[in-house]
């Protein structure tokens, strides 16, 4: 059975784009009970209550993240949404934009009269241009309803929101990163501390939060946060947008209530409806391409031989010994004729062009990955290239000033960890090598 539906409740109604049909779904009723029945502490605190962690991949709780906002007298505060959505495997954001724009904006506008902020930006990747369109016509939409702009709702509140569209790049999805780009200059991160809820954009405090997690707070403040934390398994709360993609029958974005078996997620016709073409379960991704990579086995069970949950506690059970992390929600199953190598190699392709290059061991390490990969998929690796692949990730690690070292060292770490022997495949018969069939045929682990 398919769990409740927070955000995506509505996505089927024909119209929901616009305001006038968002709003007779119960559209800015929780904007209204903000602004006319609630104060920004007790908004803070319902978020508080809800248990609601970020759903952008670092999973942080959001009433904290809320309560570290600096409030010195006199001093603009600002709240930014995270929409650049630059990890791939992800596309759960650009659906919901793309379907229900006014979630989002609703969203901002009660988040800010939470924080006292005055004015917030969407913050949108380049290649969602079209998807920035369609939140600018909301914003009109908002504004003509006044909805936005002065004494909102006749409240005495007002705000603006804008909608930045970026460049491109995936460093401006780190938060530090999107607010150098946001005021004008070069998406490099920042060294932290100062954090955004001290110094953030324009030096003032700021809240980053991403699209998901600012939809969130709609129904949080409609039905409470005991209500929203009665969803879900224990500090896994609340309801989860997936962005499944893959070898499966169904892949698309699917609202999830957290704590749902994965083999169930995987397999049940509700959601992914199983391996196409009959094929078996290799591996997935269940985060977006920075989290760890688990073989079938241990992404349907924990190393213990519990059932592996969809929630930010059961994913990583075991560590990266044996677990991985719910992160963004992309969720990327690969069948058993999938070649992990090659797969790794795509995604440090991906890592080595995304790389800002501030931090040697990132600009460095990043592509020497690469070209290891390429020279043992070409089939001129050795087993030394496998154990300095290894050695590599180890040297990135926790070793630049933002995650996407971290990103790029997991994904090769997890693979030589769960699937080494793939990797010695390659060396051993690399040059003979045409495609992952042959090499099942060689060890004759598959009937082809």
């Amino acid at each position: 059975m398919a769990g409740k539906k927070l955000l995506l409740a509505n996505d089927h109604i024909e119209g929901i784009r616009s305001l006038r049909v968002y709003r007779q779904h119960g559209g800015y009723q929780s904007l209204e009970k903000a602004l006319k029945q609630m104060t920004p502490e007790q908004i803070v605190e319902e978020v508080k209550a809800s248990g609601l962690r970020g759903r952008g991949g670092a999973g942080f709780p959001t009433g904290m993240k809320w309560s570290f906002l600096a409030k010195p007298e006199g001093v603009a505060r600002y709240l930014v949404c995270n929409a650049d959505e630059s990890e791939p495997g992800t596309f759960k954001d650009r659906y919901l934009m793309e379907r229900i724009p006014h979630i989002l904006i609703e969203g901002m506008i009660a988040s800010s009269f939470a924080l006292g902020a005055r004015t917030s930006y969407i913050y949108i990747r380049g290649e969602y241009f079209y998807v920035a369109r369609i939140l600018e016509q909301a914003i009109a939409e908002a504004y003509e309803a006044g909805l936005l702009g002065k004494n909102i709702l006749n409240s005495g509140f007002d705000h603006d929101c804008y909608v930045q569209v970026g460049a491109g790049a995936y460093i401006c999805g780190e938060e530090t990163a999107l607010l150098e780009s946001l005021e004008g200059k070069r998406g490099n991160p920042r060294i932290k501390p100062p954090f955004p809820a001290v110094a953030g954009l324009y030096g003032c405090p700021t809240v980053v939060n991403n699209v998901e997690t600012i939809a969130a707070v709609v129904p949080i403040i409609r039905d409470g946060g005991a209500a929203y934390a009665s969803i879900g398994i224990g500090k896994s709360t609340g309801t989860k947008l997936i962005s499944a993609s893959g070898h499966l029958n169904k892949p698309g974005v699917y609202e999830i209530e957290l704590g749902v078996p994965v083999e169930e997620f995987i397999y049940s016709d509700e959601y992914c409806g199983g391996i196409r073409n009959g094929k078996k379960l290799k591996a997935v991704v269940a985060g977006g391409s920075s989290v760890p990579i688990l073989p079938a086995e241990l992404i349907l069970k924990t190393a213990n031989g519990e059932p592996r949950l969809m929630s930010y506690e059961s994913l990583a059970d075991g560590g990266f010994a044996s677990g991985t992390m719910l992160g963004s929600g992309g969720f990327i199953a690969m069948d058993e004729d999938t070649s992990i190598v090659k797969n790794l190699w795509n995604f440090s392709r991906f890592y080595h062009h995304e790389s800002c290059g501030q931090c040697s061991p990132c600009r460095e390490g990043t592509g020497w990955m690469e070209k290891i990969l390429h020279k043992i998929l070409d089939g001129n690796g050795t087993l030394a290239d496998v154990d300095l692949l290894w050695d590599i990730q180890s040297k990135i690690e926790g070793k630049t000033i933002c995650p996407l070292g971290d990103a790029a060292a997991w994904p090769v770490a997890s693979a030589i960890r769960h699937f080494r022997k793939e990797f010695e495949e390659y060396v051993k018969n690399g040059k003979n090598i045409r495609d992952v069939k042959h090499y099942y045929r060689l060890n004759n682990l598959v009937e082809i």
